[in-house]
């Protein structure tokens, strides 16, 4: 098995004296853990499947134009979703009627989401939309049957190999219940490419699969330490074409859903890189963005590494941790579903009534 640790420098010896690993660390000083370690740590080589804080129902807080809009939105997809749409982006491209899935994913809070993105613009979001449809088509992320390219489908066995050194990781929920996804830019095992976009893109599908009911956003932490270099690792900054890829993806597809990016051990090449992507980025997203503050500032510490004064001591080993936090997120997911038909199988269903897991009587 690889075994890659998560940012730590000690390992229990099985006398239970703590001991220098072959693999160091390496910090800035707003996120290196204290020199004192807490007298206990929780050891873990899986995702947390619940956040520590409690659930709570979404406010949607609408006036009444906004719930007008919405209404207008849903209205207009409630006769969309009664035609064949392209299966995918070419010219004269077949048709195929919506899917199941692509059903479920037209939730209440997916079509607010586009609103909000669109600056409350009817026409532009469901310009939005038709090209997400089409796009998640395109790109591998929905399965339409007797259509799709089985090369293209992007699967957890497709990208498995893009994350064999846990270069990208669900860990743990922030203070808000947003998972955690953390992009570790030290350990790139694999040369850049149309792969490391569709691993990215399969890693977003997954956090929203982990997302609690009441949260529709995730936390993405962005690590850029370099790994220990007798991994004999990657530190190199994405291409600025893959890069620019991966930005119009996120900002394109999945409006809304960053809640909260943080940045940490930021090395001096990486401030020049920023300047390169900054004018790719647009002004809202920039405004969710976090630079060198303590990760535990936003994380709980019972979900958190010691790396950034948490409580966890988390080891990666991929073939325990990529099979389990798969099985998590394809449950969470099989829960979603089920919800689904079982209020109706309509769109615009709240996504907190989705993701609520029926207790058995």
């Amino acid at each position: 098995m690889r075994l890659f640790r998560f940012g730590s420098d000690d390992t229990e010896t099985e006398s239970g004296k703590s001991q220098t690993s072959e693999v160091g660390s390496i910090s800035s000083k707003s996120t290196a853990a204290t020199s004192q370690l807490p007298p206990f740590l929780i050891k873990r080589q899986t995702p947390f499947e619940q956040p520590v804080n409690p659930i709570k129902p979404p406010k949607f807080d609408l006036s009444f134009e906004q719930e007008k809009l919405y209404e207008q939105l849903l209205g207009y997809y409630q006769d969309y979703i009664t035609k064949e749409i392209p299966i995918d982006d070419s010219h004269n491209a077949p048709t195929h009627p919506i899917t199941e899935e692509e059903l479920g994913w037209l939730s209440k809070e997916c079509l607010l989401r586009y609103l909000r993105a669109s600056k409350w613009k009817l026409d532009v979001a469901i310009k939005r939309l038709h090209e997400t449809i089409i796009w998640r088509r395109s790109f591998g992320v929905v399965h339409i049957p007797n259509n799709t390219n089985k090369n293209k489908l992007i699967t957890a066995n497709m990208v498995a190999a893009e994350n064999e050194t846990g270069k990208q990781l669900i860990v743990g929920y922030d203070n808000d219940n947003r998972p955690c996804l953390y992009l570790r830019n030290g350990y790139q095992n694999t040369s850049g490419g149309l792969r490391q976009v569709q691993h990215l893109v399969f890693m977003l599908e997954r956090v929203i699969q982990f997302m609690p009911p009441g949260q529709d956003s995730l936390a993405l932490l962005i690590d850029f330490k370099a790994a220990p270099s007798e991994l004999k690792l990657s530190s190199k900054f994405p291409s600025l074409s893959t890069s620019q890829q991966c930005l119009h993806i996120l900002q394109s597809h999945y409006p809304e859903r960053l809640g909260r990016g943080l940045f940490t051990n930021i090395p001096l090449i990486g401030q020049a890189f920023f300047k390169l992507v900054g004018p790719f980025i647009d002004p809202h997203t920039r405004s969710k963005t976090i630079y060198d503050q303590p990760f535990a500032n936003f994380v709980p510490a019972e979900q958190l590494d010691k790396e950034f004064q948490g409580l966890v001591d988390f080891q990666y080993v991929h073939d325990i941790y990529w099979p389990k936090m798969n099985e998590i997120a394809e449950y969470k997911h099989k829960v979603y579903m089920e919800n689904f038909r079982r209020l109706g199988s309509k769109i615009g269903l709240s996504e907190y009534d989705l993701r609520l897991e029926q207790k058995e009587d």
